[in-house]
């Protein structure tokens, strides 16, 4: 039985995670900046993947990383959840580096990425779920032409993997004839993108498409970690709210219909980690249960992230649905979170293929 209790060095990772994404990208920041249209925290960025050299802790420490394992990068997840980081720290940390650590020798480029000197993105819509990859894009002569609608961080990206039939390529996302159009999305804090590419230089990484959604499925069990950090901050939070929240004289949070909500969302919260480190464990050793244990996950902690959220607003009552507080912002991401790499009820479809389950 794999242990999924948390280390004394996840507990400092932990520690110093947090603090520095409280003092670098207070949620206050968060709100201002989300006002003013500013989608990504470039200070933050260069302090956790350049400075703390976080985005590239899981790759090997020749290629300039930190030799650390999937688990440890599930913590800090679970920080910037927590915290609503506005960075693209899981799509390029952890999707994009997984579709390349399982290609060719791309070790350039993953140096580039451990340092922090470049962002990768793989360019599939936000929701697709692994084994349900988009159209190909057509490729000749060594350029790409098509169109990926929906990319999450794409207007943040140094480099687009883009996904063809001979294999998946990398693009420059400044170069002639790649076009990037933000799209409309929920979550102001992962704003997408539509690209377009228009006989783009590319460069193969390699022939073996199937990369594609080993990458997605790492994403997905990495994914229930920054759900279960969003969760966490949302049922924290409403305690907190309701024990200084005074109505006929008594804190809010002595009501027993109060309580018995927040023991709910407790309850499913504490399962919800026991899921999420499984997927975690399991993708860091490469457990031949990772497809089971990623769709478990989505299964499970996207719908619970949710339910906390909403909580959060209900339960803090006529602030709860103001702009001015962060819990709007909590509820975008729960929600947009429960359809990246796909629903529930998509990972429910592939879990009874797995286990043998009549559809």
């Amino acid at each position: 039985m794999t242990d999924l209790l948390y280390s004394p060095e996840e507990d400092a990772l932990r520690a110093t995670v947090r603090q520095a994404v409280a003092e670098r990208s207070p949620l206050s920041r968060v709100l201002a900046d989300v006002e003013k249209g500013e989608a990504y925290d470039q200070g933050l960025w260069r302090t956790l993947a350049g400075e703390m050299g976080l985005a590239g802790m899981a790759l090997p420490e020749h290629l300039g990383g930190g030799g650390a394992g999937l688990r440890e990068v599930a913590v800090v997840l679970e920080e910037l959840g927590r915290g609503l980081a506005p960075i693209p720290f899981l799509s390029s940390a952890v999707v994009a580096t997984t579709a390349l650590m399982a290609g060719d020798d791309e070790s350039e480029l993953l140096a580039k990425l451990a340092a922090g000197n470049a962002i990768a993105v793989l360019a599939v819509p936000y929701a697709t779920s692994p084994g349900a990859l988009p159209p190909p894009l057509e490729v000749s002569g060594g350029t790409v032409t098509g169109e990926v609608r929906g990319v999450a961080d794409g207007l943040a990206a140094d480099v687009l993997l883009v996904v063809a039939r001979e294999g998946l390529f990398a693009v420059d996302a400044t170069a002639d004839g790649v076009q990037r159009t933000p799209s409309g999305s929920l979550d102001l804090t992962r704003p997408l993108a539509d690209l377009s590419f228009t006989g783009a230089a590319a460069r193969r990484v390699t022939a073996d498409v199937s990369v594609v959604s080993q990458a997605l499925t790492v994403g997905a069990a990495l994914l229930a970690s920054e759900q279960l950090g969003v969760a966490e901050w949302c049922l924290e939070t409403t305690v907190e709210y309701l024990k200084v929240r005074h109505q006929f004289g008594r804190p809010v949070g002595s009501f027993q219909a109060l309580k018995h909500r927040l023991a709910d969302v407790w309850v499913e919260l504490t399962q919800a980690r026991a899921v999420a480190r499984y997927a975690a464990a399991c993708a860091d050793t490469s457990d031949p249960d990772l497809p089971v244990a990623a769709s478990l996950a989505q299964a499970f902690c996207g719908p619970a992230a949710v339910t906390a959220a909403e909580e959060c607003v209900q339960l803090h009552g006529g602030i709860g649905f103001t702009w001015e507080h962060p819990a709007h912002l909590f509820l975008k991401r729960a929600k947009s979170s429960a359809l990246a790499y796909g629903t529930a009820d998509r990972h429910r479809q592939l879990l009874a293929t797995l286990v043998d389950l009549p559809s």
